[in-house]
């Protein structure tokens, strides 16, 4: 289950005012412990009578196989008859307020009533708008409850607001039909707080597991992550170091230096845009990714990373290389290109990092100024306005909230670039560690990572084989050409099925994950060990486990992964 702290979300109000960088962290904080709590003008009417059995094919049909699926889902039409002849649904004119409207046959629940129904023992209730919900009946009947378990005793509208396909009349007249009541205005509650830094955080999806709520750090359940090729927006992992700045699009100017040359240019956001536009799809993985998996071996100073903070997704901009073009550089091998984020500790010192001048300039690199991500704007936690998109490098040389690049002879001198990021031999502890003596991480090793089942899961087999899903990327571009998975502590291995894998793609370019499946023969009552092992076109593997490979910092872990289950 998640944290009940992840699921008291933030609402918030742009600034009336910004500083000199049009950046402004400090403003009107709203929790809302709801998710959602619409206040809007729209008139409202009276629900249709939920009762036509082509609603519950149509809405299974919509929701396919998304996370509300397990919320709506496919309905027998004798439970739909007993659940309706428990609770009438209103008649309506526009079902699609029908969340929204304040029903007056119903009693007034507060979040906090909502939230001791999470469990089968208590039941069941979600929110949506101000309306409350009872999915009790249904949560035993469907092969994904553990899903359904997600949203138990919270709000769904955080998941509805990524499946806009739940917006239709068939499904929301289905979901009415589960009222029982309406929420508790009093749940918004408003509270000025200029002096917090964190109090502009923007709201995330509770769908996320934070590592740390003060910056924020999380990653989704990894069995989302191989849902789709492309990560969706709000469940892509986010990896802050300093609070979320706001930014005033229509002051916003990206400072560009060239030291080389002297020249320098502030690039408004139009004028960025003049430049062609360029598409790329990368997937970004943070250093520390299953950072947990080798504090097993022993202890590591670090945000204990799970294997899901990684996300692949389609990003546009402009090539850097044109940007820096523009202003008259040219490509050489020792030179670097600094980033300066707008995100700022309390010295007004940014976050920073740089990468090598020839990457940026090669137009095989494929770095871009980035200012959509899956053909949307970048939300605030994923740098808007404008990022730096480094294919194949890790996902710290990937600068949020762009404010200044530097053309220099010389690396970022960050603490970020300098005194992070970097690591080291197995016996090398704070004590003796120079980070002076090490580089900077810029391409990540090979890895690969079981996402489904997990650990400790109870399988049911299908015809005698069982399912296990995942992901595999290598850094610098290099192609995964084979996963392979062994329950037998390494005797035999199955070769994976590579999922979605990017085509006609020119070798040192792969810059996607790749998706696999495997099906594994088994026995009831089995327990098994799972392992995924990865292989890029470079024939570079992975390292069979955590202990040789432990590192201080905790970065680059990319060991074999293992999942252990049973088999029903």
């Amino acid at each position: 289950m998640l944290s009940r702290s992840v699921l008291h979300l933030t609402r918030f109000h742009p600034s009336k005012s910004v500083t000199n960088r049009v950046v402004h962290h400090n403003w009107l904080k709203v929790n809302v412990r709801s998710a959602s709590y619409d206040h809007g003008s729209s008139s409202r009417s009276q629900s249709e009578s939920a009762g036509d059995s082509n609603a519950f094919s149509t809405a299974a049909t919509v929701l396919g196989g998304s996370l509300l699926t397990y919320l709506i889902v496919k309905k027998l039409k004798d439970d739909s008859a007993k659940v309706h002849a428990k609770q009438q649904v209103s008649p309506t004119k526009d079902i699609q307020h029908a969340h929204n409207e304040l029903r007056k046959d119903l009693p007034v629940y507060s979040m906090d009533d909502i939230q001791k129904h999470n469990s089968p023992a208590s039941g069941i209730w979600v929110t949506y708008g101000i309306g409350v919900y009872d999915i009790s009946s249904f949560v035993p009947k469907h092969p994904g409850s553990d899903k359904v378990m997600l949203a138990a005793g919270s709000a769904i509208d955080p998941f509805w607001h990524i499946y806009q396909q739940h917006n239709t009349k068939e499904v929301l007249t289905l979901l009415e039909s589960f009222r029982i009541g309406n929420l508790k205005e009093e749940d918004v509650v408003s509270t000025k707080d200029q002096d917090n830094p964190w109090a502009g955080e923007p709201k995330r999806h509770p769908i996320l597991r934070a590592a740390t709520e003060r910056p924020f750090n999380a990653e989704p359940p990894p069995s989302m992550l191989v849902d789709s090729f492309l990560t969706p927006n709000e469940l892509f992992y986010v990896r802050n170091h300093l609070p979320v700045p706001e930014v005033d699009i229509k002051e916003y100017e990206l400072d560009v230096e060239v030291e080389l040359n002297g020249k320098s240019k502030a690039f408004k956001f139009d004028d960025l845009k003049k430049f062609p536009k360029h598409t790329v799809t990368a997937a970004i993985m943070c250093g520390g990714n299953r950072r947990g998996e080798m504090m097993e071996v022993k202890p590591i100073k670090g945000l204990p990373w799970g294997p899901a903070a990684v996300g692949n997704a389609q990003w546009s901009g402009v090539r850097l290389a044109d940007v820096l073009k523009a202003l008259g550089v040219e490509s050489d091998e020792v030179s670097h290109v600094q980033f300066e984020g707008l995100d700022t500790d309390p010295t007004h010192t940014p976050y920073g990092a740089s990468i090598p001048l020839s990457k940026a300039m090669d137009p095989r690199g494929d770095v871009i100024l980035a200012y959509e991500m899956n053909g949307q704007p970048l939300n605030r936690d994923h740098g808007y306005p404008v990022r730096v998109i480094v294919p194949g490098v890790v996902g710290s040389r990937n600068v949020k909230w762009l404010g200044r690049i530097v053309v220099s002879k010389h690396e970022s001198g960050s603490h970020w670039q300098q005194n992070d990021y970097k690591s080291f031999s197995p016996s090398t502890d704070w004590d003796t560690v120079d980070f002076k003596s090490a580089p900077a991480i810029q391409s990540m090793p090979v890895t690969s990572a079981i996402c489904s089942p997990a650990s400790g899961d109870k399988i049911k087999a299908e015809n005698g084989f069982i399912t296990v899903k995942g992901y595999a990327w290598s850094g610098g571009g290099q192609e995964v050409i084979r996963v392979d998975i062994s329950v037998d502590g390494g005797n035999s291995w199955i070769v994976a099925d590579l999922d979605q894998v990017e085509k006609n793609t020119g070798r040192g370019r792969h810059w996607s994950w790749s998706l696999w499946t495997a099906k594994i023969p088994v026995k009831p009552g089995q327990k098994l060990e799972i392992w995924s092992r990865a292989v890029d076109d470079n024939y570079n593997g992975q390292p069979e486990t955590f202990k040789n490979i432990w590192n201080l910092r905790g970065v680059v872990g990319n060991a074999y992964s293992r999942v252990k289950v049973e088999v029903k």
